[in-house]
């Protein structure tokens, strides 16, 4: 009974001790990370979470709203031809983010048939709400400007966002339809840190 309580307890020195060192190689969290964040999202699926759940992965982030009818059709496939000419090994390492600025509208039912209608339904896609405090903070933290304009339209930047797997801005692509190779590189070259 004694050699068993011994075995035990050395497994157990022996879990905790690669516990400890996992945690110890992790790369700290930087003050420019927005895992800092510490607002509240809730995805398609009804999930809530925060930013720092999304830890681990290249972000690569879009502002938009489901009734947009002028430039956020755009964005959408601008984020789904980025999506796919990546390559797929770095794919599992990365995440398209789109967060509502009309939380009113977009619920969580809205967004995900919106990711449906727009084949953008995979593990790889994240479409995320807040509260329209949380939703300005993190649209300043993008250079993101936007206004209502009418009761379902606003005005808005049209900026795709790439994080690095800690949460730090790398690199921000500007407009509509534009060429995405600079993103693309970008998204890849940080993806492959992580393998």
């Amino acid at each position: 009974m004694k050699k068993l309580f011994l075995g035990l307890t050395l497994i157990l020195l022996v879990l905790r001790g690669c516990t400890t060192n996992k945690k110890s190689e992790e790369k700290p969290v930087s003050d420019l990370s927005i895992y800092n964040l510490p607002s509240k999202w809730t995805n398609q699926n009804g999930q809530n979470l925060e930013m720092k759940d999304l830890k681990g992965k290249v972000l690569v982030m879009v502002m938009i709203y489901t009734s947009c009818k002028a430039a956020c059709p755009r964005l959408v496939a601008d984020m789904r031809n980025i999506e796919s000419r990546l390559p797929d090994n770095i794919k599992p390492n990365v995440k398209l983010v789109l967060i509502s600025i009309d939380p009113k509208t977009d619920t969580p039912k809205r967004l995900k048939d919106f990711a449906i209608a727009n084949k953008m339904d995979g593990d790889q896609w994240e479409f995320l709400r807040s509260t329209e405090e949380n939703t300005r903070e993190f649209a300043a933290v993008l250079a993101v400007n936007y206004k209502k304009i009418a009761p379902l339209d606003f005005s808005h930047s049209n900026i795709i966002s790439v994080f690095n797997a800690q949460g730090e801005l790398k690199f921000q692509q500007e407009g509509l339809g534009v060429n995405s190779q600079a993103t693309i590189k970008n998204i890849i070259e940080e993806a492959q840190k992580i393998q």
